[in-house]
This record gives structure tokens, C-alpha cells and sequence, in this order.
């Protein structure tokens, strides 16, 4: 099936990013050294003088081009997604969400096993046909054209997925926002989703405090200690977005150092950066958001989750299985992820972190393959 390409950098564009990065005008040292106070000054300099000089944007961008990429006109909202035929026939469709600050790129290791896992140990009856969407505002989707009314992502998707593509049952998968807005869409349409696969579970839409285990009060106790400690990137995107997104929009460099200590904190990287990721991989990430112009854009999910524009999830009764990754963000217990899913599988990972189809896509997959091969069988029989 052929591809459709979704970027085209001039070479006016190419030379005025590396331009940017050769002028980079940094801030004033202060007397620390590594990552405590942030990015490390240092590390961020390296990755800016390869940047510049070294990365090869012409190799990565031939190979995003060939990735299979389609768009759909959805009401007359584009979204573009991947799709990865399953290698078996009758292969059960699945929808895979990425986060922040991420893209379908994230998930492409995650996707391939997903769709041929005879090619990666694994048995072709387990095969999925697999659909990755760019998210409203990240990269290749464009954002949403307003705020306030009209379709929320989980109902694009399902859009996609039914309408669009003519799945009528499908399954699900979520990290991070696409953990959200996998289970909004199992809540608000049960009668397609055979099953939904998360990294995370949100609050309780209505808690109430005297009501939680003593398990519970632990995790909210450790949950508040990391939001006071690393959760200014979230209060800014959620209040402030705006004063930030010039900044980061005008300068590569910054745009780098805001995301790449994410990358760094949140994966089972140990402190160390290329354990996990290349610097090609991470430049890449930092150049599809440079030269897309959507950094900005893919900012307003925190803050419409913060003023109450995205609906929150009250009960999602499709069956629901939850892996948590020990770097992650947090681990709530299972008692929490309960309280607003029907969970029947649990699985706590050995390792990995926050971007686990990256870090870890063979443990992912496997956990998946697991979960949805009891539900396939149900289906068939149904």
C-alpha cells in the first residue's frame, strides 16, 4: 500500500534550524553541575552541537515519509494516522494513543510487533491490524479548530476506527494522555471496544478522601510529593501555556531542553540518557515539533483537562488491563485503577518507564498479545 508523506523541510527551513542553534544565546552558568536544577547545561550543549552540525534531518525525514501514513477527513477534521496491516487474517483492529511530548514515532516499534509477531518470536493468530493516530496538534494532525464544543479526541477516534475505517469492534491502547482518552472513549462507546490496554489511570472523577485505603493514601501522598517536585512543567501547561509557547516556538534549543529532561526523568534511563534513547531518536522528536510549528499546540490538552473542556471519566465498564512500568510517572494501586475501570488484568513490569513502547515494546506487546487473547477468544464464540 503506498505511503503518503507527511513533511517536506526546505532547505530555507533546514538551514535557518541549524542557523537558530549555531546562535544560540545561552543563559548564564550557575556554580552546579548534572541535572538537579534541570537540564543539564552541558548535555544540552552537546545535543545542540550535533544538532547543528552532525544529525542527518534529510535521513529521518525519508524514513517518517515511508512510515504508512494516511489522513482521514473526520467531519472535516484531518487526522493522520499509521496503519500496519495484521499478518493474519481476521486480525483484531487496535488503536494505539501516544502522549506528551511525543509522537506516532514513539510507537512504531510497538505497532510492528503488534502487527507481524511471527517476525518477532510470537504466533501470526495473535496479530493485530494497527492504527496510530497523531494526536489534535502534535506533528502531522492539525489541532482541533476550537476549544469549547465540537468532537473530543475519543470521539474522532472512534470515528476513525468505525466510520471510517469500517472496524465494528476494535481494542484500545493508551500511555499517558492517550491512557485518557483510550478510557473516554471505552466510556462513551462500550459497544465497540472489545477491551482497552493502559499505562495510567486518572482520578476518580468524584473521590472522597475518607473513602481510600491505607495502600491509597501512600500512593496520593507519594503522588503530591512528586507534583511539588516535578510537576512544574504540568501547572505551567495547564494555567500558562501561552507565556511559554513563543519561547519555546522561537528557540530549538529551548524547545529541546523542555523536552528532553522529560525523556530523562521520566524513562528507566538511570540518570543516563542513551541507555534508552539515541541522540538521533531525540532529535528527531525535537525536530517533527521545530518543523511542524506545533509545540504550542501540543500544549493545550493540559490545559483544557485543567478547566474542565475534556470530559472526565466517571466508569468504564469494558474490560480493562493496566502495566505499570517501575519509572513511570506513578503506580496507584490496583484498588485505584478500580474505582473507575473494570480491571481484569494487573501486571507490574520489571522494568522500563514513561515512553514503554519505546523503552520496552517487547515486554508491551507481549502484555497486550496476553491480555487481548482470552478477549479474542470471546469474541469469536459471541
Amino acid at each position: 500500500m503506498p505511503t503518503t508523506p507527511v513533511i517536506r523541510v526546505t532547505d530555507a527551513d533546514l538551514e535557518d534550524l541549524r542557523a537558530r542553534l549555531r546562535a544560540t544565546r545561552w543563559a548564564e552558568p550557575w556554580p552546579l553541575d548534572g541535572w538537579e536544577a534541570g537540564t543539564s547545561a552541558a548535555e544540552l550543549r552537546r545535543l545542540v552541537a550535533y544538532w547543528a552540525s552532525g544529525y542527518d534531518w534529510r535521513a529521518h525525514e525519508a524514513a517518517v515519509n515511508a512510515l504508512p501514513s494516511h489522513f482521514a477527513d473526520i467531519g472535516g477534521t484531518p487526522v493522520h494516522y499509521l496503519r500496519y496491516d495484521g499478518e493474519h487474517p481476521g486480525a483484531l483492529p487496535i488503536v494505539l494513543t501516544h502522549g506528551w511530548p511525543s509522537t506516532v514515532l514513539e510507537l512504531t516499534a510497538l505497532a510492528e510487533r503488534l502487527a507481524a509477531p511471527s517476525r518477532h518470536g510470537g504466533d501470526a493468530r495473535d496479530a493485530f491490524t494497527v492504527v496510530v493516530p497523531s494526536l489534535p496538534g502534535f506533528a502531522f494532525s492539525p489541532q482541533r479548530p476550537t476549544l469549547d464544543g465540537g468532537e473530543q479526541t475519543h470521539d474522532l477516534w472512534h470515528r476513525l476506527m468505525h466510520d471510517h475505517l469500517g472496524f465494528a469492534r476494535y481494542a484500545a491502547h493508551g500511555g499517558d494522555l492517550g491512557a485518557g482518552i483510550t478510557s473516554r472513549l471505552a466510556e462513551a462507546h462500550p459497544e465497540a471496544l472489545v477491551g482497552i490496554h493502559l499505562l495510567a489511570v486518572a482520578a476518580p472523577a468524584d473521590h472522597d478522601p475518607a473513602s481510600s485505603t491505607p495502600e491509597e493514601r501512600a500512593y496520593l501522598a507519594s503522588l503530591a510529593a512528586w507534583q511539588a517536585e516535578e510537576g512544574g512543567y504540568l501547572h505551567q501547561q495547564a494555567t500558562r501555556p501561552l507565556t511559554l509557547a513563543p519561547a519555546l516556538s522561537d528557540s530549538p534549543a529551548g524547545l529541546l531542553s523542555w523536552i528532553v529532561e522529560k525523556y530523562r526523568a521520566w524513562s528507566d534511563c538511570g540518570g543516563d540518557l542513551s541507555t534508552r534513547f539515541s541522540d538521533d531518536f531525540l532529535l528527531t522528536q525535537a525536530s517533527l515539533y521545530w518543523f511542524t510549528g506545533t509545540i504550542s499546540t501540543s500544549l493545550r490538552p493540559y490545559y483544557e483537562y485543567a478547566h474542565h473542556l475534556t470530559r472526565r471519566v466517571r466508569r468504564v465498564e469494558v474490560p480493562t488491563a493496566l502495566a505499570q512500568f517501575p519509572a513511570d510517572l506513578s503506580r496507584p494501586p490496583r484498588s485505584w485503577a478500580e474505582r473507575t475501570h473494570r480491571l481484569t488484568r494487573h501486571t507490574l513490569m520489571p522494568r522500563g518507564g514513561h515512553f514503554a513502547a519505546h523503552e520496552e515494546p517487547a515486554l508491551l506487546a507481549d502484555d497486550i498479545v496476553t491480555f487481548f487473547r482470552e478477549l479474542r477468544a470471546h469474541e469469536r464464540r459471541s
